[in-house]
């Protein structure tokens, strides 16, 4: 495989792809559709949905528009946090030694996380909230 994410000669799914299908599966969670429910809206089978998302099938332009409206997303979302291709140093990865986000969103706990921390109305409290996440996970790193 070349460094260009553009191109991929061999049968490993292209990162962009893997990217966006990720991208596909945070934003059905976030929403609370099922896999089930987003292919009956885009006519489709559950298992086409899930080969998106694990990339294992491309998603064409007019698919992905139609994802994007189900899913009450713009189509720019699933392309959120690859570099820009005409950025010299253009890569697949925000930064390639840190997890994405999403990554984290997609998990049980980064779902229950973001639905209550914002329930938090006390800056304080969130502040340190925050700051208690922070020394653990530095802790955690030795």
């Amino acid at each position: 495989m070349t460094n260009d994410p553009i191109k991929d000669s061999d049968r490993t799914p292209n990162p962009v792809d893997i990217h966006v299908g990720k991208r596909i599966r945070d934003r059905r969670k976030e929403v609370r559709i099922s896999q089930e429910k987003l292919a009956e809206k885009l006519g489709l089978t559950f298992q086409q949905v899930q080969k998106y998302e694990k990339a294992a099938n491309r998603v064409s332009a007019s698919k992905l528009y139609e994802i994007a409206h189900a899913l009450h997303a713009s189509v720019e979302y699933f392309f959120r946090g690859l570099a820009d291709p005409l950025s010299p140093q253009a890569g697949v990865g925000e930064n390639d030694n840190q997890p994405f986000v999403h990554d984290f969103i997609a998990t049980h706990e980064g779902q229950e996380l973001a639905r209550e921390f914002p329930k938090i109305q006390d800056p304080q409290v969130r502040r340190s909230v925050l700051d208690l996440v922070k020394n653990l996970a530095e802790k955690e790193r030795g």
